[in-house]
């Protein structure tokens, strides 16, 4: 918990320098206990945390897809490649995020979205590219992220419109 909480400090001050106003002087507080409730045991492992602030970061919906594959993927020659048991550990670290508000889907849910992933797949692993394909499917174990994507970008339009 530490060594994650003084990588949050970090990377909320730089944060704070880019773009000051935006960002709570308690964000690393605030996400540290966000990252302990997701675990559900106070030890939070690397790799979920990292899930974490990937899904829940500002980036697009493509780049925390590459990022989650690139996180998760083991090697595999000449590129890297999502096996059976890695999805299955993505997935369920990410089932944590929407557990904790009373969603999140259980382990049968999870099984599903791994068959889903690699139906019609011969290999044991797929490619980053059929990883993406699957995912602008939006399977239903992970809807919750392209939602909260399209919400979060829907907070900064703007128009001129005005009601009567």
């Amino acid at each position: 918990l530490q060594q994650i909480s003084r990588m949050l400090m970090k990377l909320f001050q730089r944060a704070r320098l880019e773009k000051p106003v935006q960002v709570d002087p308690k964000a690393a507080e605030f996400t540290l206990s966000l990252l302990i409730a997701l675990s559900g045991t106070g030890y939070v492992t690397t790799r979920s945390a990292a899930a974490a602030l990937i899904s829940l970061s500002g980036d697009t919906l493509l780049a925390k897809y590459r990022a989650l594959f690139q996180f998760y993927a083991v090697p595999g020659g000449k590129e890297a490649l999502i096996t059976h048991s890695a999805l299955r550990s993505l997935l369920t670290d990410l089932n944590q995020i929407p557990a904790i508000v009373g969603g999140g889907c259980s382990l049968s849910c999870v099984e599903i979205a791994i068959h889903d992933c690699f139906c019609g797949v011969l290999n044991a692993a797929i490619v980053e590219e059929k990883f993406l394909s699957w995912l602008r499917s939006e399977p239903a174990v992970l809807l919750w992220l392209p939602t909260c994507y399209r919400l979060s970008a829907t907070e900064m339009v703007s128009h001129e419109a005005t009601c009567r």
